[in-house]
């Protein structure tokens, strides 16, 4: 068999797996044997880059090669639904449908699926393009994030399709991959996603296509359009499109009468709760196509589709105690404890408060019976209280605590924030722990074998008090404790040995300096070269680099006034950290560019746009995010954005092509 012949062999067989894993739920092979398989493929396509198949299965793993989302206009409008509220709103829009058909007629009735929509076009069989509904007119191309969602074939099944046609649908991130999604930026103390929709939507829209592939988004497809579909029935089609691949819901069903639209509304008002992804109504659309082109559009919907939508999901139940949460950097955090409630398909035992403010709004109090809602949201929050079960002889008022409840500090409120801080960061154990948590958490020191639990179990035993403690720590130190074997023991300290070729952004990032986020930490390393200047850096010298203002500024400044934090510094700096930026050969090629700001725009051919952006500083030239009347230069490549083609026409900025750029430098 030919490398050829053996690749082909590996997609189709792929392709069929994906489809059975991800759209049917009927694995035949094992998790291992896929990716055995995948690993095959991926090396035979390296070794034969001229059989590379943008519809290939290896397509699905992303890349990390950032790419501009290019905006493409939709061949038909993405127009968005008119919404009701109540089963009136529904039978008039029956009734209205009648009269203006004069003739008998279906009603497809469907989940209203909680994401972000997304437009696919296939031309003989394959997956050519994702566009985002955008303004409804036009969208961001999105094709390369579309193709790592494994439940969106790449290739279609039998030969029944038309050879192009469009289909709509709802990207979606699952309940269970948000929960772990939230948890992850929970323990890092970033903004927590509010729902699975928000989430769905920034990913997809992330540059970064890898990161994608990690986030195991899903999608449903509801909608064909094209010349030459092959019924006249919406529901028809969306049972055909089925058997070319594509993940149509189950749920799907079309109604002869108003009784049955109102039996599959008040099923799903309940069994909802129970899916896998979040749901916020039901959309109903005549069924005949030829019926839908006759009753047309309004200027922003169609008159043949109106959404049902779900009340906001809501449940009465207790409010037990009220407990808080000490953060890594000492924010307070308060959480209300319930009885159990079933909300939105999981069980809320709690909720949180948010902050001082919160409370006293509410004016809580203990044994109160709360509302408790989601609506959406994954994060359960209380809106209200039932006065009319208080008992003021029974019931305690809540409010917020005065001290640290883990170290008895007296806490503190800073001008502007609504949050409660507690100060003693050197000797508050969640604040201890916390910080060694993110030091080695995988976008910081990203040390294997080491996790909450372990570093836990190290603080309880008295083997570390700081990050800086792990670099003493030997085999002997750990290999006896609790689920703590030899080879666990080898892995780790050779997890912590390997750390120290982390490199110094992700290092700044590591020591949670508070607003030093990954990416300011990357712009300070680079202004700043090594940990020592940043240390001696004053107010003025800080708030030069590029994004850095006075709060940042600030909270560096205060960080390194601490004694013990200088003191964890220069241990850890002792242990061979790296804190300076590492040595390179001297990248400047010409001072050609010096003195120029310049601007990079657009989709390039010849060179990504970090390569361009290395190019214009190794030339002496800055980058600089937006056009003014100090700009030297746009380097443009396609698809340069109207707004800004139209500023620079107005200032009178030059524009030089990639080929123009490239030869200027060379």
């Amino acid at each position: 068999m030919t490398a050829q012949e053996r690749i082909e062999q590996l997609r189709n067989e792929l392709h069929r797996h994906n489809h059975n894993y991800y759209v049917l739920n009927q694995p035949e092979i094992s998790d291992k044997a896929f990716d055995d398989l995948m690993s095959e493929l991926i090396a035979l396509e390296e070794a034969n880059p001229d059989l590379k198949d943008e519809a290939s299965p290896t397509m699905r793993v992303g890349s990390d090669i950032s790419k501009d989302f290019v905006q493409v206009g939709h061949k038909y409008p993405m127009l968005s639904l008119g919404n009701t509220y109540s089963e009136g709103e529904v039978n008039d829009f029956y009734d209205r449908t009648g009269k203006a058909l004069n003739e008998p007629f279906d009603i497809c009735c469907e989940l209203k699926y909680d994401g972000t929509s997304i437009s696919l076009t296939y031309e003989h069989g394959r997956l050519v393009r994702a566009v985002t509904r955008g303004d409804g007119e036009k969208g961001d191309d999105v094709t390369t994030n579309v193709k790592t969602i494994r439940s969106i074939p790449l290739v279609l099944q039998g030969d029944t399709y038309p050879d192009l046609f469009e289909i709509r649908g709802e990207i979606l991130m699952p309940w269970t991959v948000f929960d772990e999604l939230n948890k992850e930026r929970e323990a890092r103390e970033e903004p927590l996603f509010a729902n699975p929709r928000n989430a769905a939507a920034g990913t997809l829209k992330l540059q970064n296509s890898s990161v994608v592939a990690s986030r195991k988004l899903d999608a449903y497809l509801y909608y064909l359009l094209g010349d030459n579909l092959p019924y006249d029935g919406h529901f028809e089609n969306l049972q055909e499109a089925a058997k070319w691949g594509f993940k149509i819901s189950d749920a799907t069903r079309k109604a002869n009468n108003l009784e049955e639209v109102f039996q599959f509304i008040n099923f799903w008002d309940t069994e909802r709760k129970n899916l896998p992804v979040a749901t916020d109504g039901i959309v109903l659309k005549v069924n005949s196509i030829r019926q839908q082109r006759h009753l047309g559009f309004t200027a922003k919907s169609p008159r043949w589709a109106i959404a049902y939508k779900f009340q906001a999901e809501q449940a009465v139940t207790r409010l037990n105690t009220v407990s808080y949460q000490v953060g890594r950097t000492g924010a307070i955090t308060p959480v209300a404890n319930l009885d159990p409630v079933q909300l939105s398909g999981t069980i809320v035992k709690r909720a949180s408060l948010h902050n001082a403010d919160i409370i006293e709004s509410l004016d809580l109090h203990i044994g109160d019976m709360v509302n408790v809602e989601k609506g959406g949201e994954i994060i359960p929050k209380i809106t209200g209280v039932d006065l009319s079960a208080r008992s003021f002889m029974q019931q305690e008022k809540v409010r917020f605590i005065t001290n640290c409840p883990e170290c008895g500090t007296k806490l503190i409120r800073f001008e502007g924030e609504a949050a409660y801080y507690c100060p003693n960061e050197s000797s508050c154990p969640p604040q201890i722990k916390g910080r060694i948590e993110h030091f080695i958490s995988r976008r910081a020191m990203n040390i294997d074998g080491l996790g909450p639990e372990t570093v836990d179990m190290f603080f309880q035993q008295g083997l570390i008090k700081d990050a800086a403690d792990l670099y003493k720590l030997t085999i002997d130190d750990i290999k006896g404790l609790e689920r703590m074997g030899q080879k666990s023991a080898e892995n780790i300290i050779k997890g912590i040995a390997e750390s120290k070729n982390v490199p110094f952004e992700r290092v700044l990032f590591a020591l949670g300096i508070r607003f030093v986020g990954e990416t300011v930490a990357k712009k300070l390393a680079k202004a700043m070269q090594n940990i020592d200047a940043l240390e001696q850096a004053d107010l003025n010298k800080l708030v030069e680099v590029d994004e850095i203002g006075v709060k940042i500024a600030q909270s560096i400044i205060n960080y390194f006034a601490d004694e013990s934090n200088r003191g964890l510094v220069e241990r850890l700096k002792n242990a061979g950290i790296q804190l300076a930026i590492a040595e390179q050969p001297d990248t400047v090629t010409s001072d050609k560019l010096a003195g120029k700001s310049i601007v990079i725009s657009g989709v390039f051919a010849h060179h990504s746009r970090d390569e361009y952006k290395a190019m214009i500083e190794q030339n002496g030239g800055k980058n600089v995010g937006s056009i003014s009347a100090k700009t030297s230069f746009i380097l443009a490549g396609d698809n340069m954005g109207p707004a800004k083609l139209e500023k620079a026409h107005k200032l009178g900025v030059a524009i030089l092509t990639e080929d123009e750029f490239l030869n200027l430098i060379s």
